[in-house]
């Protein structure tokens, strides 16, 4: 299934893109950007990953730079019965984790150095798991070519509407008009191609991988509102990356592909039917500060 929908995200990308090549360059141009695009489409799929992971400046660390948090990611692979995937932290205060990769045999997690900060070591485990149902679910295809892929037809609708129209010297306005609406035009692409279940089955495969449901209901409820309110490098340059996230960032709700927070954890704590949902604390120092030295 995720390949059917893969492909046709590539196919849709791939008309927008030819689009964007017509609007700027006629059918000359229209036919540059299909052999434009199926060059990019074979780059993405072999390189989408590594284009995300520079795209947030994530450095990769292992078990001699971060044992514990390396080793926590091992442990929760070892459950999920994964090949072990890349490990990667981002100096960033928005508290956050994604996961990236073309399949579970060449798939990357990375967390944010805020979210390290803001929760304890079972929530930094439940929300890993949760990144790692994500790779097991083999989400981590579609959702990475849709940040590189989006993200570039964003860029070149921005940028033709300041150049675009012919070779004229001055932009053309129908063809800056045109260029306006192919980014909300790429941001619909992304909400077809994310069913916001997806989240809901990673919770649930979290949830599952940690043993500790209530614990990612925990961690949801504390990094929720300083996601929104702390900004994201990443997201801000490319909205379309934001959904990638375990948690939105604080972009356009044209890009929104999460289900509510509430909604998640209610399905998190339903797994716990006698405990109450959890109320987001004061912040606290992290377990897994040590990972920071």
């Amino acid at each position: 299934m995720n390949g059917m929908k893969t492909a046709m995200l590539l196919a849709a990308l791939t008309a927008l893109f030819m689009g964007l090549g017509y609007v700027f360059g006629g059918s000359g141009g229209a036919v540059i950007a299909l052999i434009v695009a199926a060059g990019m489409n074979l780059f993405t799929f072999w390189n989408a990953d590594r284009i995300v992971l520079k795209m947030h400046d994530a450095h990769e660390v292992d078990a001699r730079s971060a044992p514990e948090f390396y080793n926590l990611v091992a442990e929760l692979a070892r459950r999920a019965n994964l090949p072990m995937p890349r490990v990667y932290l981002i100096e960033s205060a928005n508290p956050n984790a994604f996961a990236t990769g073309r399949n579970p045999e060449h798939a990357a997690v990375a967390a944010t150095t805020g979210l390290i900060d803001r929760l304890t070591r079972d929530e930094v485990a439940a929300v890993m798991a949760h990144e790692l149902g994500h790779v097991k679910n083999r989400d981590t295809l579609t959702m990475t070519m849709v940040a590189t892929i989006a993200g570039a037809i964003s860029m070149i609708a921005n940028f033709g509407m300041f150049f675009g129209g012919h070779g004229e010297d001055k932009p053309n306005p129908v063809v800056a008009i045109a260029a306006m609406v192919m980014a909300p035009f790429a941001a619909m692409i992304v909400q077809m191609a994310i069913s916001r279940t997806r989240e809901f089955s990673a919770d649930r495969a979290g949830a599952e991988i940690s043993g500790n449901p209530r614990a990612l209901a925990s961690a949801l409820a504390k990094i929720a509102g300083p996601a929104q309110a702390i900004p994201s490098v990443a997201s801000d340059r490319n909205p379309a990356a934001a959904q990638l996230y375990i948690v939105p960032t604080g972009v356009s709700d044209l890009f929104s592909t999460h289900p509510a927070t509430e909604k998640r954890i209610a399905a998190l704590m339903a797994m716990e039917p006698s405990q109450p949902a959890p109320a987001a604390p004061a912040r606290r120092a992290s377990a897994l500060d040590p990972l920071r030295k």
